[in-house]
């Protein structure tokens, strides 16, 4: 390392490691290890230390477990142990420049899996395109989404604040420049970064948003986080408080949650469960009146973050990742599908025409998908964009189809991913996207990426409610106007 640079950040200096050609400083403490008297807290500040820290390798992983079998191939996890989980990674192409933008990451995993060292992360690509790239971990499971009423909750969320201000403070020493910050994120990061769009405390942390298949429709109320806490402590044979379930062993209490998790994905009962059957995510940010005054979209409504550019979109056929995975896509009949949409709230026989209508060959499965799709991620990001007004939004679809599983898998959930970060080099894509995925399609997605975060604009037209200006990223790059429009307009007043 005795060519590597040093850099001096508040509570001391570090060394790095070079990636490609690019500067990197990997598992950073953004704040203090979350246990022991810190356990269930809100995020310490990170300890200082003397001498030089070693910054070459990825830091600790969140407790967390891995995916089920059926994704594990498709969604690699990297699981580091050690107590100081709460760090960063920061890629810049030059610590001694000054004034460039930053991208800040956070990771998607529903709110129950992934880190900030998987390797299509890597914020190589964009620190060669002159952009400081971070990614960051944050506590996942009942460790930062536990609900306890009278009690600071959402810590998963005061995590991804505590980084937004770690950056704030000591970017500048990696060349960015603390007025010029994006952040980003997709799936559960994504619903995380629609969040903090809509919360007071932090206001200022980042100029611009890049909101990838996951929004605003994602929180739950009180009433549902203190019924998750209940049935999570009654697995545990303990009260259901935060300081005995505190108390025990972290591995057992993410058991336990990974238990309450596959329970509500397999067997999701609406007279226990309420509104969690139909998000399937019984650990995510709860509207608690204090970390979270309200409902993201009612925030976003009345103007909150709009200040902030946002760039929001979906991938064309997002929920074809959760039936061909598991490979049932092909065993849902007429039947089925029908009772699958109507869960939803949508009247079903007219749906299902509706959606099969311009889709040639297509199935019953494929039919649900498609409205699952819209439901679960379209349609809440288009409400986001229309509830902004249309100032400062754009839009964007990803419609490149993944050859895996024999073309079934298509433009599924987080596919686009390492296009956006140009990491298609990366190694263990192939079940995801085959053997030959197009660079060019990377080559232009991930240069709209760096023109939003560097100028604030995308390059195409902004989103209103008049001509729905839509980029669509594939292998025949364009922008529609209010693509799919009618299956749009099928959901208001649903949706």
């Amino acid at each position: 390392m005795a060519d590597q640079p040093i850099v001096h950040v508040q509570q001391g200096a570090i060394q790095g490691t070079t990636d490609r050609g690019m500067q990197a400083f990997l598992g950073i403490p953004y704040a203090a290890a979350p246990f022991d008297d810190l356990r269930m807290k809100p995020p310490a500040p990170p300890v200082s230390w003397d001498g030089v820290r070693d910054a070459s390798q990825y830091g600790p992983t969140v407790p967390k477990g891995d995916y089920p079998p059926q994704y594990q191939a498709l969604l690699p996890e990297v699981t580091i142990e050690g107590d100081e989980c709460l760090n960063l990674n920061v890629w810049t192409p030059d610590p001694t420049a000054s004034g460039l933008p930053v991208y800040v990451w956070i990771h998607g995993g529903s709110f129950m899996n992934g880190s900030g060292s998987i390797a299509q992360y890597a914020g190589t690509s964009f620190a060669r395109d002159g952009v400081v790239c971070v990614t960051i971990n944050y506590r996942l499971g009942a460790e930062g989404f536990l609900y306890t009423p009278g009690e600071t909750s959402n810590l998963g969320l005061l995590d991804q604040v505590a980084a937004l201000e770690w950056v704030r403070d000591n970017i500048a020493a990696f060349g960015g420049d603390p007025a010029k910050v994006t952040v980003g994120g997709e799936s559960a990061g994504a619903m995380s970064v629609t969040t903090l769009l809509s919360m007071p405390r932090a206001n200022g942390l980042f100029r611009s948003a890049i909101i990838e298949s996951g929004a605003a429709a994602h929180t739950m109320s009180p009433q549902t986080g203190d019924k998750v806490t209940g049935y999570l402590a009654e697995l545990l044979g303990v009260e259901p408080t935060r300081a005995a379930i505190a108390a025990l062993p972290r591995r057992q209490v993410f058991e336990a949650a990974a238990a309450l998790t596959n329970e509500v994905q397999t067997t999701p009962d609406p007279a226990k469960w309420g509104e969690i059957v139909l998000s399937l995510l019984p650990f995510m940010p709860t509207v608690d009146g204090e970390v979270l005054p309200a409902s993201p979209i009612e925030s976003i409504a009345g103007g909150q973050g709009a200040d902030v550019s946002v760039l929001i979109g979906t991938n064309l056929e997002e929920s074809r990742l959760f039936l061909v995975a598991p490979g049932v896509i092909g065993m849902i009949d007429e039947q089925a599908a029908l009772m699958g949409i109507s869960a939803y709230g949508a009247p079903a026989k007219d749906a299902y025409a509706l959606y099969g209508k311009d889709r040639a060959g297509a199935g019953p499965g494929d039919i649900l998908a498609a409205v699952v799709t819209d439901w679960f991620f379209r349609v809440p990001a288009i409400r986001v964009a229309e509830a902004r007004g249309g100032d400062k939004t754009w839009m964007y679809r990803f419609d490149w189809r993944s050859p895996a599983y024999d073309g079934r898998l298509g433009s599924a959930h987080a596919v686009e991913i390492p296009f956006a970060f140009d990491t298609l080099d990366s190694g263990g894509l192939e079940p995801m996207l085959g053997a030959t995925p197009p660079q060019e399609v990377a080559n232009t997605m991930h240069d709209a990426w760096v023109k939003f975060i560097t100028d604030g604009d995308p390059g195409w037209s902004a989103y209103d409610v008049q001509t729905r200006a839509t980029q669509i990223f594939g292998d025949e790059p364009r922008v529609e106007s209010d693509p799919n429009s009618a299956e749009r307009q099928f959901w208001d007043g649903i949706r």
